[in-house]
């Protein structure tokens, strides 16, 4: 199977060093040639090395149309999707990659959509799609029935990503120890995450942070909160390993680049 990556920027949540980050950890934790692509609305200051297109919109009330649901444009088929085709690997911006990304490409290959568990609830057939494999057009589907049935849609399900998991024609699950989640697997239990540093598990490929902390917090050691109260759980010590695993990305990516 062909090794295509492809991520999205919109807004000004993620800078452009997020998307170079995200670029450095894959080239260092994949084997072989392989195609980046990212989808945005400001390619400025990403490396060259970067494939960039459009970031597709979605006809959807605000503000949905900026949310998660804007993922919904990359089930449409290849005539609406830049000619993009084929099998492709979706991350967020906000992952951290710990080890080999070859193993989303061998998994599996029959199937057209694998995504990795939402820890947030485990065992309800809910996916994160923080981390999933798709083929373009498959499920085009999905994109469909949401413009068509958009009201009753955005009513029954609170995110795009259990929209999916409840309509795409066959849901299959990463193996579980592939792909974590940042507060889940992470986050030492209370008390002792007020002396013990958040762990990075050994057998992690893909470390996932949907919602609070983003990386460039809980590397810091901050749990951004809007309650006071919320502090005295919803606290953190600096995850340094988010640092050093960014470094030696970049480190290793501008050492070729010299070369």
């Amino acid at each position: 199977m062909k090794k295509q990556i492809i991520c999205m920027k919109w807004g000004d949540l993620y800078g452009a060093d997020y998307v170079n980050r995200l670029y450095a950890m894959v080239k260092k934790n994949i084997s072989g040639d392989f195609r980046f692509v990212c989808l945005t609305d400001n390619n400025n200051g990403l490396y060259n090395e970067i494939e960039c297109y459009d970031c597709p919109t979605i006809d959807l009330p605000m503000p949905k149309a900026l949310q998660g649901w804007r993922k919904l444009t990359l089930y449409r088929s290849s005539q609406y999707f830049f000619g993009l085709e084929g099998t492709w690997l979706y991350l967020d911006l906000d992952v951290v990659i710990n080890g080999s990304l070859d193993p989303f490409f061998e998994y599996m290959p029959q199937k057209n959509f694998i995504v990795m568990q939402n820890w947030t609830q485990p065992g309800k057939g809910i996916g994160n799609t923080s981390v999933y494999r798709f083929k373009v057009g498959a499920d085009e589907y999905l994109y469909d029935n949401l413009l068509k049935n958009q009201d009753e849609i955005l009513k029954e399900y609170r995110n795009s990503q259990t929209y999916i998991s409840k309509n795409v024609k066959e849901l299959v699950f990463w193996p579980d120890e592939w792909c974590v989640l940042f507060k889940t697997h992470c986050v030492p239990s209370w008390p002792q995450r007020f002396w013990k540093e958040p762990i990075l598990p050994k057998n992690a490929l893909v470390v996932a942070f949907p919602g609070d902390p983003n990386p460039h917090d809980a590397v810091k050691g901050i749990w951004p909160v809007k309650k006071p109260y919320k502090r005295l759980y919803k606290y953190i010590k600096p995850a340094t390993w988010i640092q050093k695993i960014w470094d030696e990305a970049e480190a290793r990516l501008k050492d070729e680049q010299k070369s």
